[in-house]
């Protein structure tokens, strides 16, 4: 029977994280172990969790400092590929999966496997929002054939890319990839690990596997809504990408960025001090390059 770690990564939202993890206890496919992997929460976390009766086999991993979103994925992917589990299945503590969410990732992944081959690197969810209409961050990046399996009679899409919000990630995908990149800390780490992931093959998204992400207002990101409030994740973001597009792209594509991020700037009329920071975080970016950690070396 199929093994499957549950990795979930949170900081200071304990209520959610609740919901997150009876809705993980509930699958119809039950986890072989559920991770949490707390960022320092200084929101009463730990306590909870250290009192927690788990139905499903539970290990808490407490992080020394907040490594972000990225961080705690890496380190809670390498405990999953050290527990030996057969999958890894991440997600955000405001991810609810329901009741057959893992069951039905599950057996789309071995459906896309069965016509697609053995390099079907991952199999993600469908991310609505809490009112039942589809999460506009969410959405992955099809391929140019991305019907190919439906009419084959699945209920896969192919996709290149999408983001840590319910995703099955097999063992050997890990083994042969590597983990996120830690350094990158929030934004554009879960981009840049599953386009990693499709170099040779797509992943799928499942459509009969839905979760709910309680993630606050539905709406996507773009450069032109940066405020002083969010900066912050902007500069994580702009810094990221810019070192995806000249490390792993090349000098063009690094170059092109630089001009999309001059734009949605302008159009969006978005103040200069901030506009200075982060086109300051595309320059950084041309010296930021982190290498691949892959498990076998920390295991």
């Amino acid at each position: 029977m199929v093994t499957v770690a549950a990795v979930v990564v949170t900081f200071n939202r304990l209520e959610k994280l609740k919901t997150v993890i009876a809705s993980v206890q509930a699958q119809t496919l039950p986890v072989a172990r559920l991770l949490v992997i707390d960022n320092a929460s200084t929101d009463g976390t730990a306590d909870y969790l250290a009192g927690l009766e788990s139905s499903v086999p539970l290990e808490v991993v407490t992080m020394s400092t907040n490594s972000g979103g990225a961080g705690g994925f890496a380190e809670g992917m390498l405990r999953g590929y050290a527990s030996g589990a057969d999958h890894v299945w991440i997600m955000d503590d405001d991810c609810y999966p329901k009741p057959d969410a893992l069951e039905a990732l599950v057996r789309g992944f071995d459906a896309a496997v069965d016509e697609l081959g053995p390099d079907v690197p991952f199999a993600c969810s469908v991310v609505n929002f809490t009112d039942g209409n589809i999460c506009e961050m969410n959405n992955p990046v099809p391929t140019w054939d991305w019907g190919r399996l439906l009419v084959k009679g699945q209920q896969n899409v192919m996709v290149t890319a999408c983001s840590f919000v319910s995703v099955l990630i097999p063992r050997w995908a890990i083994a042969r990839y590597g983990l996120p990149y830690r350094d990158y800390f929030i934004w554009f780490d879960d981009r840049e690990y599953t386009l990693r992931l499709t170099r040779v093959c797509p992943g799928v998204q499942v459509l009969d596997s839905v979760v709910i992400h309680d993630m606050g207002d539905n709406r996507g990101v773009n450069f032109a809504m940066v405020d002083s409030k969010s900066l912050w994740k902007f500069r994580y973001g702009v810094r990221n990408e810019a070192s995806y597009q000249l490390h792993h792209r090349g000098l063009l594509y690094y170059l092109e960025f630089g001009a999309r991020l001059f734009v949605s700037l302008q159009r969006g009329r978005v103040p200069l001090a901030l506009r200075g920071s982060l086109l300051g975080r595309w320059v950084t970016g041309a010296f930021f390059n982190p290498g691949v950690e892959y498990p076998e070396t920390r295991t």
